[in-house]
């Protein structure tokens, strides 16, 4: 057989035209040295004389899951004695097929191919068979389906059957050596078929021996990059996030060498857990906030720093191995990603950082999504970071204009920040905009709040007074008591 490795496109969907029941039971590692997995009972040549004898008898007994009545009523003699002669091993496949070629048709070639894929007969045939026929140009689509499906079902019988995950992975170097190529990449059926199975370790330990072994694979960059990066897929599908990441980091850690595009995948999930986790924090002081459990002490807070910051961490270490591995062109999405995690977590110099990282490498961010870490700045009260992420509004429109200053304005009712609340509110109102009702009720109730707490009335009166100038509220009753001389002060504005 040849010894080129080839590469495989990304599995789409499997619909084999056959469906085979049959287990693999021996393969052939080199030309005519034949190699038996655990648990194979190896049938020796000299049985295929009465073996064959009783397929001649009873063949719809042998083959009755492939073919039908008519079909072995055109089987011609030259098929039985195919058979024979490659079951007694004595010449090499491709020399007994080349002398019987004249006398074989098509279908009875891919019945070869069959009989030869059963349980207890030698699978090394059927790879020989089918490399002969490759060679000849006499691999039509039909027979690449035939063989694909048996290949797929020996991979089947082997994971259920619990063999080591470096038999499956001998089985795909043969499938390589005999230039079987289906259309779709096999490393990723049979990851599917492990994760399917619910052998998610035994998905983990075949990824490991296709790294070790340094078996060719298709990368891309397409959606799902290669073995690693394809089993992290999985994982951040069934919502696994942080064993996607930890799958990524702990193979790249033990020497091996993950595709680059698996290294973003983990950022991706890095982010989707940062993005669930701020959602179930959001929740939690939400029932705080509402009496129904107790407010997070201070112990708990660290914990829950910590873990936000343990992920920020592997994102960055993920990002590192990007950009050293990757090259300069996936410098872009690689700020993305970063983005993405720093806003999730609420790390607003970070995330602007990552703003103007993404423009110098010439992938502009969408608007919304400076706007987003605008108003994140504004919430920690980022005097510096605000002012630069403003200078955009001065050639916007209107409308734009109107979104950004009501981000900057809910940024700093959430921070708890009313003064400069009052003011991002007055700036819309010098510049012509209306701010929303929900917005001006927040502001003049934060600033209300302020009053009680700190007796300062003047930034209340004036806020009242430019909303009343606007027509956005009517005439406002503000009384004031001090309680030492019990004695009420009102103003009508």
């Amino acid at each position: 057989m040849a010894s080129t490795y080839y590469s495989y496109p990304f599995l789409t969907k499997v619909s084999p035209k056959f469906s085979l029941q049959r287990h693999y039971q021996c393969r052939v590692s080199q030309f005519l040295t034949i190699k038996s997995p655990k648990g194979c009972n190896l049938v020796a040549a000299k049985q295929s004389k009465s073996r064959i004898g009783q397929f001649r008898v009873l063949k719809s007994v042998e083959l009755d899951q492939y073919v039908t009545s008519d079909d072995e009523e055109e089987m011609s003699e030259g098929f039985f004695e195919a058979i024979e002669e490659l079951e007694r091993m004595a010449r090499e496949p491709s020399d007994i097929l080349e002398e019987m070629n004249d006398r074989l048709s098509a279908r009875e070639l891919q019945l070869v191919l069959v009989y030869f894929s059963q349980e207890g007969r030698d699978s090394w045939c059927a790879l020989e068979v089918f490399e002969w026929l490759r060679k000849e140009n006499k691999v039509d689509k039909e027979t690449m389906e035939l063989m694909v499906s048996i290949m797929c079902s020996w991979i089947k019988k082997l994971i259920e059957g619990e063999h080591d995950t470096g038999d499956v992975v001998d089985l795909l170097v043969d499938m390589d050596c005999v230039g079987l190529k289906p259309s779709f990449s096999m490393i990723e059926k049979v990851i599917s078929l492990y994760w399917d199975m619910e052998e998610k370790e035994g998905a983990v330990s075949f990824v490991e021996e296709v790294l070790r072994r340094g078996i060719a694979y298709t990368e891309d960059g397409g959606q799902k990059g290669g073995p690693t990066g394809y089993l992290a897929w999985k994982m951040m599908v069934d919502g696994n996030y942080t064993d996607a990441v930890k799958l990524v980091i702990h193979l790249r850690e033990s020497g091996l060498k993950p595709e680059v595009y698996s290294y973003l995948i983990a950022m991706t999930a890095v982010v989707k857990e940062l993005n669930e986790f701020a959602k179930a924090l959001r929740k939690l002081k939400g029932y705080a906030k509402s009496g129904l459990i107790v407010e997070l002490d201070a112990e708990n807070v660290s914990i829950i720093e910590e873990y936000q910051s343990g992920l920020l961490a592997d994102g960055v270490c993920l990002s590192n191995w990007v950009i050293q591995e990757g090259g300069t062109s996936l410098n872009g999405v690689v700020h993305e990603r970063l983005l993405a995690m720093y806003i999730c977590a609420g790390r607003g110099p970070d995330a602007e950082r990552q703003l103007w990282e993404m423009k110098l490498v010439g992938k502009e961010a969408d608007g919304d999504l400076y706007d987003i870490v605008l108003a994140i700045c504004a919430s920690q009260k980022e005097t510096s970071a605000v002012a630069r992420l403003l200078t955009r509004i001065e050639v916007t429109s209107s409308l734009q204009k109107k979104k950004t200053l009501s981000w900057l304005l809910r940024g700093y009712i959430k921070g708890g920040h009313y003064e400069e609340a009052a003011e991002a509110l007055t700036k819309m109102l010098d510049l012509g905009l209306s701010p929303d009702y929900l917005d001006r009720v927040a502001v003049l109730q934060g600033v209300r709040k302020r009053i009680q707490q700190w007796g300062n009335v003047e930034s209340y009166l004036k806020l009242c007074k430019r909303l009343s100038d606007a027509n956005l509220i009517g005439p406002s009753l503000v009384y004031l008591y001090i309680k030492k001389y019990k004695l009420w002060i009102m103003k009508m504005l």
